[in-house]
């Protein structure tokens, strides 16, 4: 069974290479498509130089001529990608490819189509941040979980597992952040389909750091919840 990891990715000169290295170090027959969301930061040299020098056959570029978004390199990422299941992967280094093996082992054993990576969930390291970011993360779920049906503690979570025959079921509309509830929204919709969440570990870094999603993609992420929501 091959695992497709799509790594959307905007401006990460500080992590991509550290990312890369630690999604390939992962135990498992996977591919790495990475998309390039436009970056101008030196992003895009390094990720070629990086493919030059390794020359892993694991690895697909592919560049995007303009700034669109997550969810739009996403997409793009889905329709180059060869695998049986698929996995986003951001390249900031919040989250650790070390747990994708345990989300990996419920799609392989039959027992899920889908897996979320759970923030609020597990007894992984957490790092200490954003109180009012906790909570709104929490209200969109909540909110979500109303239109869904579904007793998800993470929907915003960036780790998202799913099948290739049920990710196809799904267009995906959103170009940013509103992916995250328009692809829940969506798989729910889905007849049968087993969710499951696990608990991972979470290193958040400050908008210092380079955090890009603001409060305005919370606004949207609720425009996106009621759009879909009430289309189910």
């Amino acid at each position: 069974m091959l695992l497709s990891i799509i790594m959307p990715v905007f401006n990460e000169q500080a992590t991509i290479r550290q990312i890369i290295q630690k999604v390939l170090a992962v135990p498992l027959n996977l591919e790495l498509v990475i998309v390039d969301d436009c970056s101008t930061d030196g992003t895009r040299e390094a990720v070629q130089s990086l493919q030059e020098t390794t020359a892993d056959p694991r690895i697909t570029i592919i560049y995007h001529p303009r700034n669109q978004g997550k969810g739009a390199a996403i997409r793009t990422g889905l329709q180059h990608m060869k695998g049986d299941v698929m996995v986003v992967q951001d390249a900031d280094l919040e989250y650790d490819p070390t747990d994708i093996p345990g989300m990996f082992q419920l799609v392989k054993d039959g027992k899920a189509d889908a897996v979320y990576g759970s923030r609020f969930a597990g007894s992984g390291p957490h790092r200490v941040l954003f109180f009012w970011h906790m909570l709104g993360n929490k209200l969109l779920t909540l909110v979500s979980n109303i239109f869904t049906n579904l007793n998800l503690t993470d929907m915003e979570t960036g780790y998202k597992m799913v099948r290739a025959d049920m990710i196809k079921q799904v267009k995906i509309e959103q170009n940013r952040f509103g992916f995250e509830p328009e692809i829940t929204a969506k798989l729910a919709r889905i007849n049968g389909i087993r969710i499951f969440e696990i608990g991972i570990s979470y290193f958040g870094r400050s908008y210092e750091e380079g955090k890009k999603i603001t409060w305005k993609d919370g606004i949207q992420a609720i425009w996106c919840i009621l759009k879909y929501g009430i289309a189910r």
